[in-house]
């Protein structure tokens, strides 16, 4: 098979992290029988330096024409970086939000996993780590409160903000069926989060996933409202598979499930339209401070990849290779610094995609 991946390597440490994701990904098509053709696109702040903009038509154009899109991080320091001068629809964030919407990803994937060999940099009890866990938070990106009607107004004297949360049920479907079909993959649990007590747009959004849940009798489906969602991610982990839910509460779930793993540098992402297209990039940020030194992990975005082998190209044997190197890797002893411990063996960006590599 030809991938035809477009590559957004981003700022900060983004291109570090992207060459070592690249480099596995071409260790896994040599030894799978696959070609890869790259098509490099500017985004954030690189764009900013070469174009004044975050995002030009041009890239939008270039990325559609991609199977998918491999990601680095966006974005400087807020306090030092020129590109935080200018308007905010001017700054690298900017563009990241204006190419989610041009490509349609409403779909975003935020798998937690916590490996026992990683289990001590978890902030919860041991007994509760044991064994580790693996979930999957399903964010829907393009609907509700972010994407409301808002205003600020004064009224009476007082100033009054408003912000409306809307979903349709069409919206609601197309996430939830992703949602479904991700399970199938995985271990055939979905768990929709909501507010249903409360809100309008939670009880429609729990009507119109029991409707889809008809389709998929091989899922077990549970509702769980959002606060008592948030306690469980810390009281029990390993009981959720993929969580399904809309856009802020996915957004506030996800940064909690990615603190209870105990390092944001291993936690990968993708965003999804209706087509098998997607964008994947790491969870974290940029971390300026640390660009250039050869010392940020690449592990999410090495696991980003793999996501974008399993999800836009259906090449399951491919990503499980991957995600068992990575495995394997840790096993062994081997850590960058930001998941270093004590008896472990410290090894940089460039090393750490060397080793994986080399297990595929």
């Amino acid at each position: 098979m030809n991938l035809k991946i477009g590559v957004i390597k981003g700022d900060g440490i983004g291109p570090e992290i992207v060459t070592e994701a690249m480099k596995v990904l071409d260790k896994t098509a040599a030894v799978y029988g696959h070609t890869i053709q790259y098509e490099q696109l500017l985004l954030g702040g690189a764009s900013i330096d070469v174009h004044g903009v975050p995002l030009t038509e041009d890239t939008i154009a270039r990325a559609k024409a991609c199977d998918a899109v491999l990601m680095g991080s966006i974005g400087g320091d807020a306090k030092t970086s020129p590109w935080y001068k200018l308007e905010p629809d001017k700054r690298p964030e900017a563009g990241l939000l204006k190419i989610r919407k041009a490509l349609n990803l409403f779909a975003n994937l935020r798998p937690a996993v916590l490996y026992e060999e990683l289990k001590g940099a978890c902030p919860l009890k041991e007994e509760i780590t044991e064994g580790g866990f693996d979930m999957m938070i399903m964010r829907e990106l393009t609907g509700g409160l972010y994407f409301g009607e808002r205003k600020t107004v004064e009224e009476g004297g007082v100033r009054t903000a408003y912000d409306s949360l809307t979903y349709n049920e069409n919206e609601i479907r197309r996430i939830a069926k992703r949602a479904f079909d991700i399970a199938m993959k995985r271990r055939r649990k979905v768990t929709s989060v909501d507010k249903a007590n409360v809100l309008d747009s939670s009880r429609l959004w729990r009507s119109v996933v029991e409707e889809v849940a008809k389709d998929y009798p091989d899922v077990t489906v549970e509702n769980m409202l959002v606060d008592n969602c948030a306690m469980q991610l810390v009281k029990d982990p390993k009981q959720f598979d993929v969580i399904l839910t809309e856009n802020m509460f996915g957004d506030i779930l996800s940064d909690e499930a990615s603190m209870v793993t105990g390092s944001i540098g291993m936690l990968a992402s993708a965003s999804l339209n209706e087509t098998k297209f997607g964008l994947y990039e790491p969870s974290g940020g940029s971390a300026p401070d640390i660009a250039g030194k050869g010392i940020a992990n690449p592990i999410a975005t090495i696991l980003s990849a793999a996501m974008m082998l399993r999800f836009s190209f259906d090449l399951d044997a491919e990503a499980d290779a991957i995600e068992k190197a990575v495995a394997d890797v840790l096993k062994e002893g081997w850590r960058t610094i930001d998941i270093m411990s004590a008896g472990k063996k410290q090894v940089g960006t460039s090393e750490m995609g060397d080793l994986i590599s080399a297990r595929i």
